[in-house]
């Protein structure tokens, strides 16, 4: 387990729970929270789902067959949309469920509670929220819980809910299960790169894995807040379990925005950073974004997959020998350190990789 007084990669300043704002008067957003026009969910263009515009459907269970039409689905998925749901994924309803009900019974817990797992201020494992880096900047309608699940001594247990009963094995399942998912996900984008199926694998020295567990209370203006900032994500890959109700990601599609509609025990993974840089820019990261809604709350449970600190991002050999370089060589660590340091603004940090920026 981690050791007590460890630095973390980055830290967030503290700022008063939303799910509290809301219980407390259901009506009042806080001037802090209003997004400048050119966010808000209504002043940037939504396209809305069609046939044709829907993101790709992979089917897990023909990838692990060696199905060559799933596998080119996925090239093409990873190139044209950096998104994708999959279905047939192996992981059973009732894990999926019971990771649900321990995320909806944190939230149901006292502020009191809660802030026993607060996060401190030189990490950001805890309850709190991300990416405040400043006491000017626009604030995200919505609270989490972020924890480092695998290895195993990442955790630092203390960020764990004892109050929930069944936190710590509901967790723990999902974790084992989700890391089957994500071997055969990277075992299968190793090929598409023109490595052995374990490429990605050792690129990855340790796959490193956390989740962040979200909250987004219902808001009086969802015109006028975002749950999440625009933002790209700064691990290899990130698998999301969302609501199989309520829409809320939108991913940026053809400069405007295209909800995700949810599929009933579907998983929604997405190209992070790492990759790009690995892929020499074949596979994009995207910019995603959670809106909110005027009755229901949302939540949702992104799971992370990272690299060790250690090693680089640049281009994979493979990825170099068609296409011209166009991403430096840097350490993860300094990397993810520029990238936690900064508030959520698109892929503007993502500059930070490209040859040509000595931002």
């Amino acid at each position: 387990m981690k050791e007590e007084g460890v630095l973390g990669w980055g830290k967030s300043l503290p700022v008063p729970s939303v799910q509290e704002m809301v219980r407390n008067d259901s009506e009042f957003v806080p001037e802090r929270y209003v997004q400048d026009h050119k966010n808000r969910p209504l002043d940037s263009p939504t396209f809305f789902c069609s046939d044709s515009s829907d993101i790709p459907v992979i089917d897990l269970s023909l990838l692990i067959s060696g199905d060559e039409d799933e596998l080119n689905k996925l090239d093409l998925a990873c190139k044209e949309w950096g998104f994708f749901q999959i279905i047939n994924h192996g992981v059973e309803v009732k894990v999926l469920n019971g990771m649900k009900a321990v995320v909806a019974a944190f939230f149901d817990l006292s502020l009191e509670e809660k802030k026993k797992y607060a996060m401190p201020e030189n990490d950001l494992q805890g309850y709190g929220q991300a990416y405040v880096v400043s006491e000017q900047q626009k604030l995200d309608w919505g609270d989490l819980i972020f924890l480092m699940t695998r290895p195993i001594e990442d955790r630092n247990m203390k960020y764990w809910p004892t109050a929930v009963p069944g936190f710590k094995e509901a967790v723990e399942e999902y974790s084992t299960e989700l890391q089957k998912v994500t071997e055969e996900i990277m075992a299968n984008l190793s090929a598409l790169m023109g490595m052995d199926r374990n490429g990605l694998e050792r690129l990855h020295a340790v796959m490193k894995q956390s989740m962040r567990m979200n909250y987004y209370p219902p808001c009086s203006r969802p015109d006028l807040v975002l749950g999440v900032s625009p933002h790209s994500d700064g691990g290899s890959i990130t698998i999301l379990l969302q609501d199989d109700e309520i829409s809320g990601l939108q991913i940026k599609y053809k400069e405007g925005w295209l909800p995700i509609k949810p599929i009933p025990n579907a998983l929604v993974v997405n190209v992070g950073d790492v990759i790009e840089a690995w892929s020499n820019g074949m596979y994009r990261s995207i910019e995603h974004r959670a809106v909110t809604n005027a009755d229901k709350a949302r939540m949702s449970v992104a799971t992370f997959v990272l690299p060790d600190a250690g090693i680089d991002i640049g281009p994979v050999e493979s990825m170099v020998k068609d296409r011209p370089r166009m991403y430096k060589d840097i350490k993860y660590l300094d990397y993810i350190k520029h990238f936690l340091e900064r508030k959520m603004d698109g892929k503007a940090h993502t500059s930070f990789l490209l040859l040509e920026s000595d931002s």
